[in-house]
C-alpha cells in the first residue's frame, strides 16, 4: 500500500533499525564502504568510476544474492524507513533549489525543460515501454514516472565547471533539482489508480495537495512569525532549516497529507522567504541528503543481486537502452528549439538525463506496493538505473572537455591552450 512507503508512518533517523545483530552488521558494512569511498572519493573524481557505483556494488555483492552480509529483503521495515527518511530529505534539499531567486534568475531555459521536456520524455518513455515490454499503458505509464526524473550529481563534471556555458549548467542544474519533485504526484496518482492504495483516486489527489499547501505553510508562518532582530547562534543556523523540514514531515503525516510533496514545497518556500538562513543551511543539508542517498544506494544494491541485472527479457533490454539514448533527446531537444543554446549545448543537455536517487526510491516505494507486476517494474527501473550511473558518470568528464574545446564553435571558445581545467567530478 502506498501509506506505508510514502511516508504516513512516524519515522525519523532515530527510528532506523539499526539495532540487533542483523541491524549493526549493515550498519557497520555501511561505515565500512563509507569509509572506502572517502579514501577514493579523489580517485573517483578523475576516473570513470563514481562513489555511487561503488555503493550500489558493495550492495549487490554483500547482500542476500551476494555473500548474505547484508540480509536485507523488499518487504523489511527498515527498507521503508531508510527510503522515506531519505527521500524526504532530498526532496526538501532539491526544493531549496526552486527557490523564488533561483528560478527567477534563471526559469526560461530550464522552463522549457520542465514545461515542455519533461512531459514529452515521460510520454515517449511509456510509449517505448508499452511496445517493447507489452505493459499495459497504466503501468507502462508508472515505469515511465519513476524514470523520467534526472540527478544532478552525475552531472557534476559540466555543472562544477566555470568555464561550461553558463545557461548550460543553470539548466542542468534547476532542471534536476525541481523535475523529481514534479514527477512524485504522477507517481502517486498511478499507484493508486493500480490499486495500491485503498483510498478512492480524488481523495489521494487531496493528500497530494494538501501536503503542497502544508509545505507551502509552515516556512511562510515561521518565516513571519520569527523576530528579524532576534539573531541565532551560528552554530545554531543549520537547526533552523532542519527544525521546518522535521515540522513540516510530522504535520503532513498527522494530517493524513502527502509528506513527500510537503518536504519539496517546504524547501522552496524556505529558500524563498528567508534566503540568508537557506544559504547558510545548504551545506549541512546537502551533507545530511547525501549520506542518506548513499545509505539508500547500498540498500538499492542489496534488494538486488549480480545475477539480476542479466535477468531481463531482450525487449526488456531493448526499452532499458532506448530510455538512456532515445527518450530523453528526442524528448529535450525539441524542448530547446529556438533557444540561444547552440547545437553542442543543446546534445549535452540531452544526452545528461543520468537516472539516479529519485528513480531508485520510487521503484522501491512501487516494489512494497501493491501495483501488478511491481517486481518486474522494479528490476526494469534497477538496470535503467545502474547502467545509467555507468554511462553518465564515464563520459560526464569528456563531454565536459568537448565542450570546452574550442574547435567545434568558433563563437564559443574554450579555456586558452595549457590553461589547467577546473572543477571535476562530485564525490557522489
Amino acid at each position: 500500500m502506498i501509506r506505508c512507503v510514502t511516508g504516513h508512518v512516524t519515522c525519523g533517523l532515530a527510528s532506523l533499525p539499526a539495532t540487533g545483530p542483523y541491524g549493526m552488521s549493515s550498519l557497520l558494512i555501511f561505515a565500512l564502504v563509507l569509509f572506502a569511498a572517502v579514501l577514493a572519493s579523489r580517485l573517483a573524481a578523475s576516473t570513470a568510476a563514481s562513489v555511487s557505483v561503488l555503493f550500489i556494488v558493495a550492495g549487490m555483492l554483500l547482500g542476500k544474492g551476494g555473500m548474505g552480509w547484508i540480509p536485507l529483503a523488499a518487504g523489511d521495515s527498515q527498507v521503508q524507513h531508510l527510503a522515506t527518511a531519505a527521500l524526504v530529505a532530498v526532496l526538501f534539499t532539491d526544493g531549496m533549489r526552486a527557490g523564488v531567486r533561483e528560478v527567477r534568475k534563471a526559469w526560461h531555459l530550464p522552463g522549457r525543460a520542465l514545461l515542455f521536456g519533461l512531459p514529452l520524455t515521460l510520454l515517449i518513455l511509456a510509449t517505448l515501454a508499452h511496445y517493447l515490454t507489452g505493459l499495459p499503458w497504466l503501468l507502462a505509464l508508472l515505469l515511465a514516472a519513476i524514470l523520467t526524473p534526472t540527478d544532478p550529481v552525475f552531472a557534476a563534471a559540466i555543472v562544477g565547471r566555470d568555464e561550461v556555458h553558463p545557461p548550460l549548467r543553470r539548466l542542468l542544474n534547476v532542471e534536476s533539482g525541481i523535475n523529481d519533485g514534479l514527477t512524485l504526484p504522477v507517481v502517486l496518482v498511478l499507484m493508486g489508480m493500480l490499486g495500491a492504495d485503498e483510498e478512492p483516486l480524488p481523495a489521494l489527489l487531496l493528500d497530494v495537495a494538501a501536503g503542497a499547501v502544508i509545505g507551502l505553510t509552515i516556512p511562510w508562518i515561521a518565516g513571519k512569525i520569527r523576530p528579524r532582530r532576534l539573531r541565532l547562534a551560528e552554530q545554531a543556523e543549520p537547526l533552523y532549516g532542519l527544525s521546518l523540514a522535521i515540522a513540516t514531515f510530522a504535520l503532513a503525516g498527522l494530517l493524513g497529507a502527502n509528506e513527500f510533496l510537503a518536504a519539496f514545497f517546504a524547501g522552496a518556500t524556505f529558500a524563498s522567504v528567508d534566503e540568508d538562513l537557506a544559504a547558510r543551511f545548504h551545506l549541512f543539508a546537502e551533507q545530511l541528503s547525501e549520506l542518506l542517498k548513499l545509505a539508500a544506494l547500498l540498500t538499492f544494491g542489496a534488494l538486488m543481486s549480480p545475477s539480476s541485472l542479466f535477468s531481463l527479457e531482450p525487449a526488456e533490454y531493448a526499452f532499458c537502452a532506448a530510455a538512456l539514448l532515445i527518450a530523453r533527446p528526442f524528448g529535450l531537444l525539441p524542448a530547446l528549439v529556438g533557444s540561444k543554446l547552440d547545437m553542442r549545448h543543446r546534445l549535452a543537455a540531452a544526452w545528461f538525463g543520468p537516472k539516479g536517487f529519485a528513480s531508485l526510491i520510487y521503484a522501491i516505494m512501487v516494489l512494497h506496493s501493491e501495483v501488478p507486476e511491481a517486481g518486474r517494474l522494479f528490476h526494469i527501473a534497477a538496470v535503467v538505473v545502474v547502467l545509467s550511473i555507468v554511462a553518465h558518470s564515464s563520459s560526464d568528464v569528456p563531454l565536459a572537455r568537448w565542450l570546452n574545446n574550442p574547435n567545434p564553435a568558433k563563437d564559443e571558445p574554450g579555456p586558452a591552450k595549457g590553461e589547467p581545467s577546473q572543477g571535476g567530478k562530485e564525490s557522489a
